[in-house]
């Protein structure tokens, strides 16, 4: 590892450091909640660039980084792209089904109100 490597390492909650509360204040967003679902249909991390929303990049950067200082997401540079994944292990781990049922919930939503970012709006 580099020095500049070094310097580009986020800071992450240790999973004794994640709270249910920041979990689900995370998730609560329509937003964040679209970034959740996208990387919970993948098992690659995905980059903050592959994501269309419908926010500024400086809003987009304040969602990834609430993702992130709540324990949902991963996120390491490489290169110059900063990679996001779930940290659907240790979610599951600390607290059993949460994240299945939440997005289950959404997906539901999705197809009541017709189509699955229909919650964005």
């Amino acid at each position: 590892m580099t020095e500049r490597d070094t310097v580009r390492t986020l800071a992450h909650p240790e999973p004794d450091e994640i709270r249910l509360e920041g979990v689900l204040h995370a998730l609560s967003d329509p937003v964040r909640l679209s970034i959740v679902r996208d990387l919970a249909a993948t098992e690659a991390e995905l980059s903050c660039s592959h994501f269309d929303l419908p926010v500024t990049k400086s809003t987009t950067t304040h969602h990834f980084r609430v993702l992130r200082e709540s324990g949902v997401v991963r996120q390491t540079y490489r290169g110059t792209a900063k990679m996001n994944g779930l940290r659907r292990t240790e979610l599951h781990t600390l607290f059993p089904g949460l994240l299945d049922s939440v997005l289950e919930a959404a997906a539901a939503e999705g197809a009541r109100l017709g189509a699955p970012g229909a919650s964005l709006t």
